[in-house]
C-alpha cells in the first residue's frame, strides 16, 4: 500500500508474531534496549502542533506520562530501579515448592506438631501456662481476659466432669473445655505495645470480631504477596556455582571433635548453596553459643577463598574479632597462599591504610573485623562471601549495608537468637535456614535463676565459684557503676584478683585484661556486655548480671552462653531491684530466660521473643495497627495459612499479540506530523515491538519518541494509548477487552481474591467503586454513554490504576 506524506492515514496494528506458551507473571524489570530514532534532516523542525489536545490532569502531564511515572516511582520505592530479569516458569515452580516445604515446617512449629519432636515453640495457648489476666484471642468470638480454670462436674451426683477456662468478654463470662484451648486460642500479644487494652470483645457482638478479623486477613494477604516479590527479587539474581575445592576433605580433617547431625546438615546446607545454586547464598546458621556455627563458616569461607575470591567475617565487637582472627589464623596456618588480616577501629591510622590498600589490591584473601569493615573508604578486590556474625548486635545503617551486598556476595549470618525480622524470613521460607540444636557431648545445660537483688546472695555465688577453683563475671549495665561494684566485691574477696573491662578503655587495655582473665590471673571479671560474646573459658562457670531488665533477651541469652564450655555445672544469677516496676515485656522476657535454660533452645528463645515484641520493621512500615486487630500470634499463623495457598494470588500472564482489543478506534495522524516522521511505518513497527516485549520498552519508546518529536498529536496519543493497553492487559492476564452498553468487559484468569486485592490497592475511589467481578471478567460500568476514544482512554485509566497495583501485590 502506498502511503501519501501529504494525507491522513490509518494504522491497524496487524502484525504477526510467533505465539509462545503462557507463563507465570514476573513483572518484568529487564532494562530495556535503547531505542534510537534518526535524527532529522539539517534545517528540518522538529515542533508539532497536536491538531487536537486534551487537558492534562496533573500539572500538565498526560495520562502516559503519568503512568510511566508511576510505575518508575513504585520500583524505585522498592529497591529494585527498571532491572531484573523475566523467571522461567518452570524454575520458578522448582523454588516455589521448595518455599512452601519450608512454610509448611514453620507452619508446624508454630502449631505445637513438632514439639515433642523437636521441642518447637507453639503459638497456640497451653491453658496451664496462663496466669489470671491474660489476654487470649478466641478464633471465633474475640479477644478476652483468662480468669481461672475450674473442674465443672456434669450431672447431679455425677463424680465425673470435665475442666473448663472461664474467659471474661465485655459483655459476659464464657466457658471453654480445656482440651479445645490448643484448636480455639491464642495469646493476645501487640508488637512493640504494652498488653493492655482498651475494650474486650462482645459475646453478642461477633460481628464486630468479624470485622477486625477480616481487616488482619488483608493485611496478611498483602504482607504475603510483598514476601514474594522479596523472594523472587533474591532468585533473580545470579552467580555461577563455586567449584568444589579439591583439598576440602583435608582441610575439615583438621577440625579437632566430631561433627554433631545438626552440624554434618549445617555442612550440607552451605556446601550446596555455594557449589550447586546459581543465586547468591544468604542463610542463616541458628544454634547456642559453642554448637560449632564457627566451622560451618569456616568451610564456606575455604571454599570461597578457593575459588580465588575475598570472604569477609564481620562481628560487632573487638573481643569477638580477635578470637574469630585467632582462630582463622590457626586453622589456615598449613595453607600459606591464603592471607588473613584483621581490621578495626582500635588500629593506627597507618595500620588501616595499609590493610585497605591490601584488600583492594586483593592481597588479602580473608578480613576479620568491626562494622569498620563496611566504611565506604574499603574496596573490595573480588568480594565473594561475607559472613556475619551476631547479626542483632549492629546498628541500622550497618544492616543496611549488609543488605546492599546481598545482591552481589554469598552471605552466611550466624546467630544463637537471631532477631524477630531475621527469624521471620526463615520460618516463612523466604530466607535459609540450618538449625544447630544438638549440644558437643560433654556439654550440661547453665542453672538459670532470676531473682530480687540482695547483697548476700550475690556473694554466697561468687563465694561457691571460689570454693571450687573457678572464675567469675559480674556484668552491669552501665560503665558508671562498674567501679561500685567491684569496691563491693573487693570488701568482701580483699585477697582476689579483679578488673574491670568495658568499651571506653584502650584496645589493649581491653586485650591484656581479657588474656589475663583467659589465663585464670584475674578471677573476677567486673564488665558491661562486652564480653557476651567472644570469650571462650571453661573455668568461668558462674555469670551474676545485675539490673537485669535493662538488657535484651538475645544479649541475656548470649551472655548466659559464657559460662557452662565445659562439663562443669554452671549458673546464671539474673538480678531485679523492683519486681513492680518491672514492665510486662521485661517480666515476660525473664522469664522467658528462666524457662528456655536447657541446652540448643537458641532458636525457641527467639520465636518467644517474637512473640513479646513483634516481629518488626518488615518492609519499612510498622505492622502494629495490623496486628493489633488479631493480636501477633493469630496474625503470625494466618500468615503462615495464606503463604500455605500461595497459588490462590498468582497472576498468568498472556502473550501481548493474544490479547483482543474489541474498541473501534483507528486514529489518523495529521499530515503536518506525518512530515515530521522520518520513516512513519517503521516507527509504527518499532512502536509495535517494544509493546510486545515489555512495559519497559514500552516507556522507553514513548519517551524517546517525545524527546524527538515533542508531544505527539491526539491521534497519536491514542494509538501508543492503544500499544499500552493491550501490553498492561497482557501483563494483567486479561485475554479480551469489549463494550456493551455503557459496561467494559474485560475477561481474565485472574482469582476473585487477587481481583479484590488489587481492587482495594486503587487509589481512585471513582475508579475503584465502578469495578466489579463476576467469576471470569473484570467489568467496569460507565455512566455517561461516550464516544470511542473517550472509553478508551477511561480503559487505560482503569488498567493504570490496576497495573499500579501489580509490582505490590502479584508480581509473581
Amino acid at each position: 500500500m502506498a502511503i501519501s506524506r501529504h494525507s491522513p492515514i490509518a494504522l491497524p496494528f496487524s502484525l504477526q508474531f510467533p505465539s509462545h506458551r503462557t507463563r507465570l507473571v514476573f513483572l518484568p524489570l529487564r532494562t530495556p534496549s535503547p531505542w534510537f530514532f534518526r535524527t532529522l534532516k539539517a534545517g528540518s523542525t522538529s515542533t508539532i502542533t497536536p491538531s487536537r489536545t486534551v487537558s492534562s490532569p496533573v500539572g500538565g502531564k498526560d495520562d502516559i506520562e503519568l503512568l510511566n511515572e508511576r510505575i518508575r516511582k513504585e520500583h524505585r520505592k522498592r529497591g529494585d530501579g527498571n532491572t531484573g530479569s523475566t523467571m522461567d516458569p518452570d524454575e520458578a515452580e522448582r523454588y516455589m515448592g521448595l518455599v512452601r516445604e519450608q512454610q509448611q515446617r514453620g507452619l508446624q512449629m508454630l502449631r505445637g506438631e513438632e514439639q515433642k519432636q523437636l521441642g518447637g515453640f507453639g503459638y497456640r495457648v497451653d491453658p496451664y501456662q496462663l496466669q489470671p489476666g491474660d489476654y487470649v484471642v478466641h478464633r471465633k468470638v474475640g479477644i478476652g481476659k483468662f480468669v481461672k480454670i475450674q473442674h465443672v462436674v456434669t450431672g447431679e451426683g455425677s463424680s465425673g466432669g470435665q475442666e473448663y477456662m472461664f474467659i471474661e468478654y465485655a459483655d459476659g463470662m464464657a466457658k471453654l473445655p480445656v482440651e479445645q484451648a490448643g484448636r480455639l486460642l491464642y495469646r493476645y500479644n501487640l508488637s512493640n505495645e504494652t498488653k493492655k487494652l482498651k475494650t474486650l470483645s462482645k459475646l453478642s457482638d461477633p460481628a464486630s470480631w468479624e470485622k477486625r478479623r477480616t481487616k488482619g486477613k488483608l493485611a496478611v494477604q498483602k504482607m504475603v504477596v510483598n514476601l514474594m516479590e522479596l523472594y523472587l527479587h533474591r532468585l533473580k539474581l545470579k552467580r555461577p556455582p563455586h567449584p568444589k575445592p579439591l583439598g576440602m576433605e583435608e582441610f575439615c580433617a583438621h577440625f579437632p571433635y566430631e561433627p554433631t547431625p545438626d552440624q554434618k546438615q549445617a555442612f550440607i546446607d552451605v556446601e550446596r548453596d555455594l557449589t550447586e545454586r546459581g543465586t547468591p547464598m544468604d542463610r542463616l546458621i541458628c544454634g547456642d553459643v559453642g554448637f560449632g556455627k564457627t566451622e560451618v563458616a569456616l568451610r564456606a569461607i575455604f571454599c570461597v577463598v578457593s575459588a580465588g575470591k575475598q570472604a569477609m567475617l564481620l562481628a560487632p565487637t573487638i573481643v569477638l574479632v580477635r578470637q574469630h582472627f585467632e582462630v582463622i589464623r590457626e586453622r589456615f596456618s598449613n595453607y600459606p597462599h591464603i592471607r588473613v588480616g584483621l581490621l578495626s577501629r582500635f588500629q593506627t591510622k597507618g595500620e588501616i591504610q595499609e590493610y585497605i590498600s591490601m584488600i583492594k589490591k586483593g592481597e588479602l584473601d580473608i578480613i576479620i573485623g568491626t562494622h569498620t569493615l563496611l566504611g565506604n573508604r574499603i574496596s573490595y578486590n573480588n568480594l565473594g562471601l561475607l559472613v556475619v556474625d551476631e547479626e542483632q548486635r549492629f546498628g541500622v545503617k550497618q544492616k543496611e549495608k549488609i543488605a546492599s551486598l546481598k545482591t552481589s556476595v554469598d552471605v552466611l549470618t550466624l546467630s544463637a537468637t537471631p532477631i524477630p525480622r531475621t527469624l521471620y524470613l526463615a520460618l516463612t521460607g523466604f530466607r535459609d535456614a540450618s538449625l544447630i540444636s544438638t549440644p558437643p557431648p560433654e556439654r550440661v545445660p547453665v542453672k538459670t535463676e532470676v531473682l530480687a537483688y540482695s547483697k548476700d546472695k550475690v556473694m554466697a555465688a561468687i563465694r561457691y565459684e571460689l570454693n571450687r577453683g573457678g572464675q567469675v563475671y559480674y556484668v552491669s549495665p552501665r560503665i558508671t557503676g562498674l567501679e561500685e561494684v567491684k569496691a563491693s566485691v573487693k570488701s568482701c574477696y580483699p585477697d582476689v584478683s579483679i578488673a574491670i573491662a568495658h568499651g571506653r578503655l584502650k584496645p589493649k587495655e581491653i586485650e591484656e585484661t581479657m588474656r589475663s582473665f583467659a589465663q585464670g590471673e584475674i578471677k573476677i571479671l567486673v564488665c558491661t556486655h562486652i564480653v557476651e560474646s567472644g570469650l571462650d573459658i571453661k573455668n568461668a562457670n558462674t555469670i551474676i548480671i545485675q539490673d537485669v531488665q535493662y538488657f535484651g533477651m538475645a544479649q541475656l541469652y548470649q551472655l548466659r552462653g559464657r559460662v557452662g564450655r565445659s562439663d562443669k555445672e554452671a549458673f546464671a544469677y539474673l538480678f531485679y531491684h523492683d519486681i513492680t516496676l518491672l514492665k510486662d515485656q521485661a517480666y515476660e522476657k525473664l522469664a522467658a530466660i528462666e524457662q528456655y535454660g536447657e541446652l540448643g533452645q537458641g532458636f525457641h528463645l527467639a520465636e518467644r521473643d517474637m512473640g513479646i515484641r513483634g516481629f518488626g520493621n518488615i518492609f519499612g512500615e510498622q505492622q502494629t495497627g495490623d496486628v493489633g486487630n488479631v493480636g501477633t500470634d493469630l496474625f503470625f499463623e494466618m500468615l503462615f495459612e495464606s503463604l500455605s495457598k500461595v497459588e490462590e494470588n498468582r497472576i498468568v500472564s498472556v502473550p501481548y499479540q493474544n490479547v483482543q482489543l474489541d474498541i473501534d478506534v483507528a486514529p489518523h495522524l495529521p499530515s503536518d506530523y506525518i512530515n515530521v516522521l522520518e520513516n512513519p511505518v517503521e516507527l509504527m513497527n518499532d512502536a509495535e515491538k517494544a509493546a510486545k516485549k515489555n512495559i519497559w520498552s514500552l516507556i522507553e519508546f514513548t519517551e524517546n519518541l517525545r524527546r524527538q518529536y515533542g508531544k505527539e498529536p491526539y491521534s497519536m496519543e491514542l494509538i501508543l494509548k492503544k500499544l499500552y493497553v493491550r501490553r498492561m492487559a497482557a501483563d494483567l492476564g486479561i485475554t479480551k477487552i469489549s463494550k456493551m452498553n455503557n459496561t467494559v468487559y474485560m475477561a481474565t484468569n485472574m482469582t476473585k481474591k487477587t481481583f479484590k486485592l488489587m481492587r482495594d490497592s486503587v487509589v481512585s475511589d471513582v475508579r475503584r467503586n465502578c469495578l466489579s467481578f463476576d467469576g471470569s471478567h473484570i467489568k467496569g460500568q460507565i455512566s455517561l454513554d461516550l464516544p470511542n476514544e473517550q472509553v478508551l482512554t477511561w480503559i487505560f485509566q482503569c488498567l493504570s490504576e490496576l497495573y499500579a497495583a501489580l509490582p505490590a501485590f502479584v508480581k509473581y
